[in-house]
Formats: structure tokens, C-alpha cells, sequence
């Protein structure tokens, strides 16, 4: 056997080799990790319940310390080099959220005709039976 071989089979390769194996799952997200772990149960139980228990051992399933969450939202403010267009991006992204502001401002709008739309239709419809009930001799409690 070479020294290569022999350092190969270490305990501090092998942690070495379980750090990559974790950040190389962690950036690709959440989705990585739950694949490998079904895998894991698929091909050998106790391999699965591993990947699961470290998972959640070292909370990386619910702190968000996978990749995937902030990675946009980094790469959209990154400068390009290019000043021109990073000023054409810089306006996009402002003229887009007023945009999105005013679309969410009618949405809003939309949302308060309809229900004082169907509130004045509940209104003439309780108006209309006390109406009739007034008609047809009968008391109105009010």
C-alpha cells in the first residue's frame, strides 16, 4: 500500500470528506438534502435516518442555512462592472417595485369594491325582506 492510500482512510479525511459531502448538499438547498435522505431509506434505512437525524441535529432543515433562500436576493444587488448597467439595472428594479406597489394598491382597491359591493347587496336584500315582511302584515323586530 502507497502513504496515499494509507491517508486516505484516516478519521480526519473521512471528516474532511463528510464537511464537502454537507456543503456540497447545503448549496444546493433544502431539496438536496430531502433527496439524499429518501435515498437513503430507499437503498439502506439506517443511511437515511442518519442524514435525517444530522439534519435536524444540526438544524440545518429549519435555520435556513441552505443556499438556496438568500442566493437571489445577493445576486441581484452584485455589481456587474459595467456602471451602464448597473444604472439601467438599478432603474428596472426601482420603476418594477412601484409597479408592483401600484398593482398591490389596486389589488387593494379591487378588494374593497368587491366586499362593499356584496355588503350593499346583503343590505337591499335584508331591506327588501323587511320590506315584504311589512307588506304582508307582519311584525318587524327591530
Amino acid at each position: 500500500m502507497t502513504t496515499a492510500t494509507l491517508t486516505a482512510t484516516t478519521p480526519a479525511d473521512r471528516d474532511n470528506l463528510m464537511k464537502r459531502g454537507a456543503n456540497w448538499l447545503d448549496a444546493r438547498g433544502k431539496g438536496a438534502w430531502i433527496a439524499a435522505m429518501v435515498l437513503g431509506f430507499i437503498l439502506f434505512w439506517p443511511v437515511g435516518l442518519a442524514l435525517l437525524a444530522y439534519a435536524i441535529w444540526s438544524k440545518r432543515m429549519f435555520n435556513g442555512s441552505c443556499a438556496t433562500r438568500t442566493h437571489h436576493a445577493r445576486h441581484a444587488f452584485k455589481s456587474s462592472g459595467n456602471t451602464a448597467f448597473d444604472a439601467y439595472k438599478t432603474d428596472t428594479l426601482r420603476r418594477l417595485e412601484e409597479e408592483q406597489d401600484s398593482f398591490e394598491a389596486f389589488l387593494q382597491r379591487l378588494r374593497e369594491a368587491k366586499d362593499k359591493a356584496e355588503f350593499d347587496e346583503f343590505m337591499d336584500d335584508r331591506a327588501r325582506k323587511a320590506s315584504k315582511s311589512d307588506i304582508d302584515g307582519d311584525t318587524v323586530e327591530t
